[in-house]
């Protein structure tokens, strides 16, 4: 049987149009976006790209990179991450689905140990398709804040969290977006300090920011407290729709009556609020079952709950076990 579709590995088949029309779909996420993918590949990083085209249609497509630590352990670290989840056309037929989840495996399993999708968005409707082709859901939860009304979203917020805002802003703490390399760096040396101390994850160096900002790829609102920066939030914005939180952080407990953390969250919520952005998206709140302190900080925000899990295929399992169980130790230390 002579197949009906066409698979596509490099975005320059795919017109600005056609991106365009796919990107209505409900899983479209601004890490699908031709901006993000170019983005990445700018740096260096390496990326992969696949799309399925029907009846000059792109009705599947799934975009990602592969990371890996630098040195001898980028045989041991390599995975692919696809954010935001594939983006399918609700044109998209099961066999299509299978097919284009299928041909990622085929693709990147000598590339990476495992593959996974970091779902932005509901993917219930295709858990089997995903099952079929070799995925494995696991669960992990995320808040969604519902920014079209703002007198709204605050009274879903706790009174605790208005207070700190109030107090911040009345000891003089400011809102501002990145205007300088300068303060970019401070902005990166606070999120270190926070990566190697508690979070215990790689984290992009500070080109990486530098260039998501000189790009525009990301907007930076940063808190500013008697010319210091202290605190602030990398935001991607996928159009008028979703306004994501990606990293986030915060000279918290320094400052009396000042919680920089709180205060650059709130600054996405409100800049969506202005600009007519439906949504802010927390991009995850950890696993349903394990203790996570920070889904606590972000419950107090007004969000819903939400579990659209990640699916996971792992081709490698004796480098993931041995993967696991290194990251495991590193966060005890």
């Amino acid at each position: 049987m002579t197949k009906s579709y066409t698979i596509h590995t490099d975005i320059n088949a795919v017109t600005e149009e056609q991106w365009q029309v796919l990107l209505q779909s409900p899983t479209a996420s601004f890490f699908q976006t031709k901006q993000a993918y170019l983005f990445f590949k700018q740096i260096d990083v390496e990326t992969f790209f696949f799309a399925l085209e029907r009846d000059e249609q792109i009705i599947a497509m799934i975009s990602g990179i592969i990371q890996k630590e630098k040195g001898i352990k980028s045989a041991f670290t390599s995975r692919a991450i696809i954010y935001g989840g594939p983006v399918i056309s609700l044109h998209a037929n099961n066999d299509e689905v299978i097919e284009i989840l299928e041909l990622t495996i085929s693709k990147l399993k000598k590339k990476a140990i495992y593959i996974e999708t970091r779902n932005l968005n509901c993917y219930k409707r295709y858990n089997d398709l995903f099952k079929k082709a070799g995925f494995n859901l696991i669960p992990h939860l995320n808040f969604h804040v519902d920014c079209t009304d703002e007198q709204a979203m605050r009274k879903r917020m706790s009174s605790s969290k208005l207070r700190q805002v109030k107090k911040s802003l009345k000891e003089g703490a400011k809102i501002i977006e990145a205007e300088s390399c300068d303060e970019i760096r401070a902005y990166y040396a606070i999120l270190y300090e926070l990566y190697t101390t508690k979070v215990k994850t790689p984290l992009p160096e500070q080109d990486f920011f530098m260039e998501l900002w000189k790009n525009n790829t990301a907007r930076f609102f940063l808190i500013k407290y008697k010319e210091e920066i202290i605190g602030g939030i990398v935001c991607p914005i996928l159009e008028d729709r979703v306004i994501y939180e990606w990293f986030v952080c915060g000279k918290d407990g320094v400052y009396k009556n000042i919680y920089p953390s709180v205060l650059a969250t709130w600054a996405a919520m409100q800049y969506a609020v202005n600009n007519a952005i439906e949504r802010f998206d927390f991009m995850g709140a950890g696993k349903p079952n394990e203790a996570y302190g920070v889904r606590e900080f972000k419950s107090k925000f007004g969000g819903d709950l939400v579990e659209h899990g990640r699916f996971l295929h792992v081709a490698q399992p004796v480098l993931y076990k041995a993967g696991k169980t290194a990251v495991k130790i590193l966060k005890s230390i």
